[in-house]
């Protein structure tokens, strides 16, 4: 699949690796096709990905995994809510935070309350409000990688 984006020009993308969204994204329920692509100039072991609509040149949210920024991140989600993607075994589920990134390193957040739950076996995925109390919709990133930073 050929896919016109803001950020990349013309990508391509084959068409076993392009996530179908059955019910879109929270506040983007209308786009349903997206793919994970990076900038090829960085690297594809950068951590900030970009989770590019194949429907809308415009629409490409940042992500990453939550590993790059914490040593664990256990989430709470009730088993229906994973009907829509097949209720995916463990080593098939691939999660990811949107970020909202801020010219000011020291705001960049994390929103840990709505991640991304990918099935990897079929291509599908669900944003999914998590019950843990204690996961921010902002959590800042900046502050989590100087703690990692001073610990090691």
């Amino acid at each position: 699949m050929v896919a016109q984006t803001r950020l990349f020009g013309e990508i391509t993308i084959e068409d076993d690796k392009v996530l179908d969204f059955p019910n879109g994204i929270i506040g983007i329920e209308d786009k349903h096709k997206f793919a994970i692509i990076y900038d090829a100039d960085r690297g594809s072991d950068t951590a900030i990905r970009w989770l590019q609509s194949m429907e809308d040149p415009y629409l490409a949210l940042p992500v990453l995994e939550p590993l790059a920024i914490l040593d664990e991140y256990n989430p709470i989600i009730e088993d229906a809510l994973l009907e829509p993607i097949g209720h995916p075994a463990d080593e098939d589920i691939v999660v990811l935070l949107t970020i909202i990134v801020s010219s000011d390193v020291t705001k960049i957040t994390a929103n840990m309350k709505a991640p991304i739950v990918i099935n990897s076996k079929n291509c599908k995925g669900e944003q999914i409000i998590v019950e843990n109390q204690d996961y921010e919709a902002k959590f800042n990133v900046y502050e989590a990688v100087q703690k990692r930073k001073a610990g090691e």
